[in-house]
C-alpha cells in the first residue's frame, strides 16, 4: 500500500524569514566579517589597455615597497595551477583555453596581470602602483561588427577567427510558409551589455594548512561543490583537500558561480606562502573585470496571415561573449533560441546563433540569462500588429497556446506543461481595464499627452535536469542532493547542496521539511554553504532551488517520517504504522477518520533509535540519518504576464511608469512572503536594466563605466508601485501521468501478448510529489512594449524590453527578498 501524501500545513504559509533577524540586526557573517589572524592581503595589477602584448614586467621597485611579501605573475601561476580548458563536445563550439593570469598578452581593459601580496590592503595597493608593465598595444575588437569582420584582430589567437560558436536549427518548410504568408514581418533588437552589481563584490579568504595539506576557502558562492571541484582540479589537489565555506552572501545573480582567475590566484598564493591570504575587489574592479552579461543583436522574421497568425518564424542571434569563456560560449544564446516561441504556437521554425569573442570583460549568466526571449517574441508580436494594423492584444490571443492544448511541444522539441499563459494574460488585461485605457489614451493624445500600454507573456525555462545537459552534449548534472538527521534529542538538522544568496532557503526549506516529516518549522535547522557538511549538489543557478533542492529535501523528510512512524508503531505495540501520523513532533493515531494523540513524541522515538537499538523493529539499523537526491525533468517552465502603462514626454524622452501589474503562476508556493520579495526585487532589477543600466565601451575597447556615477542603476525613488496578482497553481502533471498510465494499460489489454512493449521505469515524479510542487520562486518581469512612436532612437530603445529574474539579497532595497 503506497503511503498517503501528507496534507500541506506549513508549505505555503507566510512565515517571516528566519535569516532576516541576523541580517537586519547586523549579525550576518559575510566574508569580510570572518577574522583570520595573520592574513595577508592581495591586490591585482590590471591592464589599462583593451588589447596588448606584455613585453615585460618589472617587479623590482614594487618588491621594495613596505609590507610586500610576494608578487606573482602569470608565469608563476602557470607552474602552480592548470589552465582552464572549455571544450564540451558541442557541434559548432570551438575549444578555448586560458591560463590563470595572462602571460603573453592582455585581452580587455582591466585584465589582471600581476598579484601583489602585502601585510595590508593599503600597502598592497601602494606596491601595485609601482609594478612596471611594458605593453605593446594592439588593435581591439571592440564591438560585434568588428568581431565578425574578416579583418578583425583576433582576441584568442588559437582560434581561426573571433567566432567561437555557431549553431543552426530548422524544422518544417519556412520557404513554403513565406510563400503562402500574407506578409513577412522583420524586426531587429539590440540588448545592452549589463553587469550583476551585487552589493557585496567578489572576495575570499584562502587558508592553506601545511600540516594537513588542506585548503579552506571562505567565499560567497552560489555553487560550493562544483566550485570546490574546480579549485581542487586546477590546483592538482583531491577534493578531500579542499573545503569551501560560503557564509552569508550579499547578492550573486549569477556572478558568483565561476571560479575566477583572481580567486584561483589567491588560493595558489596561500598554498605557496603557507599563510592565509584574503582579497576583496573594489567597485571599480567589479564593474570592469568581474563578469558581464547580455549584449546581443537579434533579428526575427515572422511569416503571418492577414489575421496575424504565425505560420513560420526565423531567428538570428549575434552575441558578444567578451574576451574569455568561463562558460561554454553557446551556453546562453542557444537556450534563448530553443525556447524563443514561448507561449505562442508555431511549427515551422529556424534559428542561427553566432557567438563572438571581443576585447571586453567575459560574459556569464545574469539573473534570468534567457531574458531576451520575452523581448524578442513579444516585440515580434507588437511588430506584427503594427504592420497589419491590428490590436496587439488581438494578435497575442490569436497565437497563444491554450490550456486545453497542453502539453504542447515547441518546434525545438521542448515540451510545455503546467503553464497558464492565457489565464495570466487575461488577468492583467482585466486588471488594467484595457478598453477603458484605450479611451483614456485617445483623450490624452488630443491633449498632447502620450500614454502607452504593453503586455509581456513570459514562458521561461527554470530548472535544467540531467537529461537536458546530456542531450545538449554538456558534461554535468542537474540533480540536487539533501540529507536530514534527527538528533537523539529530537532536534532536526537538514542540508542541501545549494548556495544561498538571499532566496530565503533557511526558512522555505524548513517549511518543506516540517511538512514532509511532521514537525514545526521552528524545529528544523537548515545548514548550507559548507562542502564538508552539505551533500554534493549542483548549487543555486537558474531557478533550481525550489524545484531540485526542495524536492530532494522533501523526499529525505518523507523517508525519515516512514522510519519514525515504524519505530513509533513498535513502541505502541502495533504490527504496522498504518494509521499513524507525526504532527508537530507528536504521534497521532487515526481511527475512523478521527485523530487521537498518543504519548509518543519525536524526542522519545529519537532516543530509542540512537540509545536503545534492541527496541527497534527487527532488522532496522540504529540512528535517524537520511540522504536523498532528485534529478528534475529535462526542463521545467514557469509563466507570468506583465503589463505596464507609461506616459512619455516626446520632447525630452522622459518616461513615467503609471502602473505595473503582474499576474504570475510559479506553481506551489513555499512561502508567499519570500515569493513577494523575489517578485519586487525582480521587477526592480528588470526595469533598472531596461531603462538605465548600460555597460559602455568606447570605440577602442576602453571601459567608460567604471563607477556608479557612469553605470546608472534604479533605486526606490525611480520605481513605481508593483501590483502583483498571484495565480499559482500546483502541478497537474500527476493527472497527466495517471491518464497516460491508464492509456498504456488499455493499449496492453488490446494488444496480443507478443506486441506488448516493455514497461518503462517510473520516474521519481510519478511516485512522489513532483517537482512542480516545489516550483522555484523564479520570477519573471518584463518592461513590455508600451507603444510605437516615430521619435528619436533613444525613445525607440525604451519601447521594448524584457527581463526575468531570480536570486535576491536582503542587503539592498532594490533586491530585497
Amino acid at each position: 500500500m503506497q503511503p498517503r501524501r501528507p496534507k500541506l500545513r506549513h508549505i505555503g504559509a507566510p512565515l517571516l524569514r528566519k535569516e532576516d533577524r541576523r541580517l537586519l540586526t547586523g549579525h550576518g557573517r559575510y566574508v569580510d566579517d570572518i577574522e583570520i589572524p595573520g592574513a595577508l592581503h592581495a591586490c591585482f595589477v590590471r591592464s589599462p589597455h583593451p588589447h596588448a602584448r606584455i613585453s615585460s614586467i618589472d617587479l623590482e621597485e614594487a618588491n621594495k615597497s613596505p609590507g610586500v611579501v610576494a608578487i606573482y605573475t602569470g608565469k608563476e601561476l602557470a607552474q602552480w595551477t592548470l589552465p582552464l580548458r572549455m571544450a564540451p563536445p558541442i557541434e559548432g563550439l570551438l575549444p578555448v583555453e586560458m591560463t590563470t593570469l595572462p602571460i603573453d598578452k592582455v585581452r580587455f581593459h582591466g585584465d589582471p596581470v600581476a598579484c601583489v601580496i602585502a601585510q595590508s590592503r593599503y600597502l598592497a595597493e601602494d606596491a601595485a602602483e609601482r609594478v612596471q608593465v611594458v605593453y605593446e598595444p594592439l588593435p581591439a575588437a571592440a564591438n560585434l561588427a568588428q568581431a565578425f569582420s574578416e579583418n578583425s584582430p583576433k582576441v584568442d589567437e588559437s582560434l581561426p577567427s573571433n567566432v567561437v560558436s555557431v549553431q543552426r536549427f530548422s524544422t518544417g518548410d519556412l520557404a513554403a510558409r513565406k510563400r503562402e504568408a500574407h506578409k513577412v514581418v522583420e524586426c531587429e533588437f539590440h540588448q545592452s551589455r549589463l553587469t550583476h552589481l551585487p552589493i557585496e563584490t567578489r572576495g575570499l579568504v584562502a587558508l592553506w594548512d601545511e600540516g594537513r595539506e588542506h585548503l579552506t576557502v571562505h567565499i560567497g558562492n552560489q555553487v560550493p561543490h562544483p566550485f570546490r571541484s574546480q579549485v581542487a582540479a586546477r590546483m592538482r589537489l583531491s577534493e578531500s583537500q579542499v573545503t569551501i565555506v560560503s557564509p552569508d552572501v550579499g547578492g550573486g545573480f549569477g556572478q558568483k558561480i565561476a571560479l575566477y582567475r583572481e580567486e584561483l590566484t589567491v588560493c595558489a598564493a596561500s598554498r605557496q606562502l603557507k599563510r592565509p591570504v584574503r582579497w576583496r575587489e573594489d567597485r571599480m574592479e567589479n564593474l570592469m573585470a568581474a563578469s558581464h552579461a547580455r549584449e546581443d543583436r537579434c533579428r526575427t522574421r515572422a511569416a503571418v496571415t492577414q489575421e496575424g497568425k504565425l505560420l513560420g518564424l526565423e531567428l538570428e542571434i549575434l552575441e558578444d561573449f567578451g574576451a574569455y569563456c568561463f562558460y561554454p560560449a553557446n551556453y546562453l544564446a542557444r537556450v534563448v533560441a530553443m525556447i524563443l516561441t514561448g507561449p505562442y504556437k508555431v511549427r515551422d521554425y529556424a534559428f542561427e546563433v553566432k557567438v563572438a569573442l571581443t576585447n571586453k570583460c567575459g560574459n556569464g549568466p545574469m539573473r534570468a540569462p534567457m531574458a531576451i526571449t520575452s523581448w524578442l517574441i513579444e516585440g515580434t508580436m507588437d511588430a506584427i500588429a503594427r504592420e497589419l494594423g491590428l490590436d496587439s492584444l488581438q494578435v497575442r490571443r490569436a497565437n497563444m497556446v491554450e490550456t486545453r492544448e497542453l502539453p504542447y511541444t515547441m518546434p525545438t522539441g521542448e515540451v510545455l506543461a503546467d503553464i497558464t499563459p492565457r489565464e495570466t494574460l487575461e488577468a492583467v488585461v482585466k486588471a488594467m481595464d484595457y478598453e477603458a485605457f484605450r479611451s483614456r489614451q485617445a483623450s490624452a493624445r488630443k491633449q498632447g499627452r502620450y500614454l502607452g500600454i504593453g503586455f509581456c507573456s513570459v514562458v521561461e525555462s527554470t530548472t535544467y535536469g540531467s537529461k537536458f545537459y546530456k542531450a545538449a552534449g554538456i558534461p554535468g548534472s542537474g540533480h540536487e542532493a539533501a540529507w536530514l538527521r534527527i538528533e537523539p534529542s529530537g532536534a532536526v538538522n537538514a542540508s542541501v547542496g545549494l548556495g544561498a544568496t538571499g532566496q530565503g532557503y533557511e526558512t522555505a526549506f524548513a517549511q518543506v521539511v516540517a511538512d514532509g516529516l511532521g514537525v514545526e518549522p521552528s524545529q528544523v535547522c537548515v545548514q548550507m554553504g559548507n562542502t564538508d557538511v552539505a551533500p554534493y549538489g549542483m548549487g543555486s543557478r537558474g531557478a533550481r532551488g525550489g524545484t531540485a533542492g526542495g524536492t530532494a529535501i522533501f523526499l529525505a523528510a518523507r523517508e525519515a517520517n516512514e522510519k519514525v512512524l515504524a519505530i513509533a508503531a513498535r513502541m505502541l505495540g502495533f504490527d504496522s504504522a498504518e494509521g499513524l501520523h507525526l504532527v508537530d513532533g507528536r504521534v497521532e493515531r487515526e481511527i475512523l477518520g478521527e485523530r487521537i494523540k498518543t504519548d509518543i513524541t519525536l524526542a522519545q522515538i529519537a532516543r530509542t533509535a540512537y540509545l536503545d537499538p534492541t527496541a527497534l523493529p527487527a532488522g532496522m539499523a540504529p540512528g535517524l540519518d537520511f540522504s536523498r537526491s532528485f534529478d528534475p525533468p529535462p526542463m521545467t517552465y514557469s509563466n507570468a504576464c506583465h503589463a505596464c502603462e507609461v506616459e512619455l514626454d516626446v520632447e525630452t524622452g522622459a518616461l513615467r511608469i503609471n502602473r505595473y501589474v503582474v499576474a504570475e503562476d510559479c506553481g506551489q508556493v513555499l512561502n508567499p512572503l519570500v515569493v513577494e520579495g523575489q517578485q519586487h526585487g525582480a521587477i526592480a532589477m528588470g526595469l533598472s536594466g531596461a531603462l538605465l543600466e548600460h555597460m559602455r565601451y568606447d570605440e577602442d575597447g576602453n571601459n567608460i563605466t567604471g563607477s556608479l556615477a557612469d553605470y546608472l542603476v534604479a533605486t526606490s525613488t525611480e520605481l513605481p508601485n508593483f501590483e502583483v496578482i498571484p495565480m499559482h497553481t500546483p502541478s497537474r502533471r500527476r493527472g497527466h501521468e495517471r491518464r497516460e498510465r491508464r492509456a498504456r494499460a488499455l493499449r496492453r489489454r488490446c494488444r496480443p501478448p507478443a506486441a506488448q512493449p516493455g514497461l518503462p521505469a517510473l520516474s521519481i515524479e510519478s511516485t512522489s510529489i513532483v517537482s512542480r510542487l516545489f516550483h522555484s520562486t523564479w520570477i519573471f518581469a518584463a518592461a513590455a512594449t508600451a507603444f510605437h512612436l516615430r521619435t528619436s532612437a533613444a525613445t525607440k530603445s525604451l519601447a521594448c524590453s524584457g527581463v526575468m529574474t531570480i536570486g535576491s539579497t536582503a542587503m539592498a532595497p532594490r533586491r530585497a527578498a
